[in-house]
């Protein structure tokens, strides 16, 4: 497969080129919307963008990591201050929203808009991964731009619209998509599109992208389960994916365009958390290790994924509390929890500048299935779901078989002696996105309360952590009639944890 990542600038050129008119006189013409422009060139750049809303610093898993105490700060560094004082202003993490509505569902945009039958499939894609990036918003803020959104200078100061209206869009959408690509495949006048190695997620394997359409209707279905008025409609849901018939994803969504030890070409978070192009660590990578919290739970728990997600120095696992301000009074004194002698991010999680770039882990789908038949078909599958999505979590480590680990007689491992089932699948979630997509677990302990007893930042002033992120600062600026009133990021949950 040819390095497509070598060829994204190329590609966004030819983007702006194309947007060119060979008349500059031609006053009907809006350069900065191109009238025709091929899908295959679209489709990378957005995964690209996709790809760095998760997984550069600062993106929704660094937030995640930050929110569910599993990164901590090394002595020597001032790097997650706002976040150990939860400090969610306006301002805090306000990429989240502004990257996401630019870029990636920008780029997505386009491909729903393309004309033609035989563009179906890229129709689809662009249906299916709005959806991806929605869900994530609304689960951060809540209310967001979405009906009026994304029309650029057709309506640039969008409404707000009701978050689970939203969500229910949202749903109709993926099972509109996955009938797309079924007519599509089935239309005889037409040759339709198919993506190749333009298709950096599934390479153009339409069942897959039907299966991952499903997976995101399936998170969004087990977030909504705890609500008593939400049931019928997710039985009702739960049937028409059945009915289907194309299932779950059962391997880790990833984006890779041939990420690669080049420059402006790496993984975003081995880019940001690993290492230069040269080989020498990043800042990031020094700064950040593991909580004290999270190592001493998975050395209670006998967990072997310790020595894949963190790093384990020559003097053996050592974690930092989070929010510590004196750390040469601590017992280990001076230069005790510098860089080299921390847990630092492990081995399972960087592990090269090519690696692909997680959207959503198979571990998660796995797990969500449990919770769900759980609560929705009396737990027939509950226990094999749930070990399956233990044993996707090892795998994604490389950690090897998880058999030995969930069939040690202890709570919120082995599911026989878990007394809280439920309790148990969003535990093992918990782990299992720790350092890949860990913001999953903040919305899960939004709305649950599991993992029980998780500390908060030394320097929090409250009792948890935040809910929600505020609304931010450019929308306050930009769109400040339609804005909501900023909501108390420790009180106002989303709509479904409510």
């Amino acid at each position: 497969m040819k390095n497509i990542l070598i060829t994204i600038k190329m590609m966004v050129v030819v983007l702006l080129l194309s947007s060119c008119s060979d008349s500059f006189g031609d006053i009907n013409t809006d350069p900065n919307n191109p009238s025709v422009v091929s899908p295959n060139l679209i489709l990378p750049v957005a995964q690209n963008y996709s790809a760095f809303s998760q997984e550069r610093n600062r993106g929704n898993n660094t937030l995640g990591n930050l929110m569910m105490y599993n990164w901590s700060q090394s002595d020597g560094f001032s790097w997650y201050t706002d976040e150990f004082l939860y400090l969610v202003t306006s301002s805090f993490y306000q990429q989240n929203f502004d990257y996401v509505y630019s870029n990636a569902l920008k780029q997505y945009n386009s491909l729903t808009t393309l004309q033609g039958a035989e563009n179906g499939n890229y129709v689809a894609i662009g249906n299916i991964m709005k959806a991806y990036h929605f869900n994530i918003l609304v689960d951060t803020y809540g209310d967001i731009p979405y009906s009026d959104a994304l029309k650029r200078g057709g309506n640039p100061t969008p409404k707000y619209d009701n978050a689970q209206e939203i969500y229910t869009d949202l749903v109709a959408k993926l099972t509109e998509a996955i009938t797309l690509i079924n007519a599509t495949s089935a239309n005889t006048a037409i040759k339709p599109l198919v993506p190749g190695t333009d298709d950096g997620i599934f390479k153009g394997d339409m069942l897959k992208w039907k299966k991952f359409a499903n997976s995101i209707k399936l998170r969004m279905l087990a977030r909504q389960s705890g609500m008593s008025t939400r049931a019928a409609y997710i039985n009702t849901q739960l049937a028409v994916i059945a009915a289907e018939g194309s299932g779950y994803i059962t391997s880790d969504v990833e984006v890779n365009i041939g990420y690669n030890q080049s420059t402006n070409q790496q993984n975003p978070k081995w880019d940001a958390f690993g290492a230069d192009v040269a080989g020498t660590a990043t800042n990031n990578n020094q700064a950040t290790c593991a909580s004290d919290y999270i190592l001493a739970y998975l050395t209670t728990t006998n967990d072997p994924r310790i020595n894949f997600i963190y790093e384990k120095p020559a003097t053996g696992h050592l974690g930092v509390k989070q929010g510590l301000q004196n750390y040469d009074e601590t017992p280990l004194g001076v230069d005790g929890l510098v860089p080299a002698k921390v847990s630092n991010i492990g081995p399972g999680i960087l592990k090269s500048a090519k690696q692909g770039a997680v959207l959503y882990t198979a571990a998660e789908s796995y797990f969500n299935q449990a919770e769900l038949d759980l609560k929705f078909n009396g737990g027939a599958n509950a226990q094999a779901l749930y070990e399956s999505g233990i044993q996707a979590s090892f795998t994604y480590l490389g950690a090897g078989s998880a058999t030995t680990y969930f069939t040690q007689a202890k709570d919120l491992v082995n599911w026989n002696t878990s007394t809280n089932k439920l309790e148990a699948i969003i535990t093992q979630k918990w782990i299992a996105v720790n350092g890949i997509d860990a913001i999953q677990s903040w919305f899960d302990y939004n709305r649950t309360g599991f993992p029980k007893n998780l500390p908060i930042s030394a320097l929090a002033s409250t009792s948890d952590r935040p809910v929600r992120l505020a609304y931010p600062a450019s929308e306050v600026t930009s769109n400040g009639l339609n804005l909501p009133a900023q909501p108390n990021v420790f009180t106002t949950k989303i709509f479904w944890a409510n």
